[in-house]
């Protein structure tokens, strides 16, 4: 198993994509911190799938967009798993709304949770990665910070936030051993874009996407496995697209005929 003997953390790990990704992990043989902000149910939930199939698993709570409590659950993985090798940073919100409604502090929240917590927690976890020579970094980013929707504009740009950061982190730690990359989702029915599914059920924009479908949560935890793993030793600084197509178009991609 690609993942035995090593620690993982995810936050925002108690649904959606982040709890996709600690199962899966887990599957794979890491032990994982699964972070959550406030839904504790959730995320024991998790633990108790991850120890009842016999892997080790903990829940971790704090809002890592406090770089103080970014700290506290980067060090608790450590003491109560033994280690961190993989670091997944998932945990994200959406406050969608056009950019003349918009308030500042649906600005703010968005950037200070979105990117915030990749920063804090990938900063947290430098020293221990530099000093074993040894980690990986996964973002959970989004096609939004390569492109442009309506309604989106504070999310999309924490999404470039995090591509930009991406690149650049991979770049200033690759001599210590650690590896940066970022999965790009395009559309997966989560939490944070229900509002643009609830109006046809998503059909509109899946006529949109070259392979007429979303991509499920299981999908994306796959990519961000691969990142994670072995098999891509030699990736970092990439930005790797999950969007059926998406990010290929032009437009719409379609002709009159």
């Amino acid at each position: 198993m690609d993942f035995e003997g090593r620690v993982a953390l995810v936050t925002g790990g108690s649904r959606g994509i982040g709890r996709a990704t600690a199962l899966r992990l887990a599957s794979e043989g890491a032990a994982v911190g699964v972070n959550y902000h406030s839904k504790q149910q959730l995320a024991q939930d998790v633990v108790a799938e991850i120890e009842a199939a016999g892997g080790r698993a903990v829940a971790i709570q704090g809002d890592v967009s406090d770089y103080q409590q970014a700290q506290e659950v980067v060090a608790k993985t450590v003491a109560d798993l033994g280690g961190l090798h993989v670091l997944v940073n998932n945990a994200g919100i959406a406050r969608d709304s056009l950019i003349f409604n918009m308030e500042p502090e649906d600005w703010l929240d968005v950037m200070k949770v979105n990117f915030g917590s990749v920063f804090n927690c990938t900063k947290a976890a430098l020293q221990h990665f530099a000093a074993q020579r040894d980690g990986v970094i996964v973002n959970v980013s989004s096609m939004m910070g390569e492109r442009g929707w309506t309604g989106e504009s504070n999310y999309a740009a924490s999404k470039g936030a995090i591509n930009a950061f991406t690149r650049c982190c991979a770049i200033e730690t690759a001599r210590f051993g650690i590896r940066v990359n970022a999965v790009l989702p395009g559309f997966s029915p989560t939490d944070l874009v229900s509002e643009l599914l609830e109006k046809d059920g998503g059909k509109n924009i899946k006529r949109q996407i070259p392979m007429r479908g979303f991509a499920g949560v299981d999908d994306v935890a796959d990519a961000v496995a691969f990142l994670a793993g072995p098999r891509s030793g030699y990736i970092t600084g990439s930005l790797l697209p999950l969007d059926g197509g998406v990010g290929a178009q032009l437009g719409l991609g379609r002709t009159n005929w």
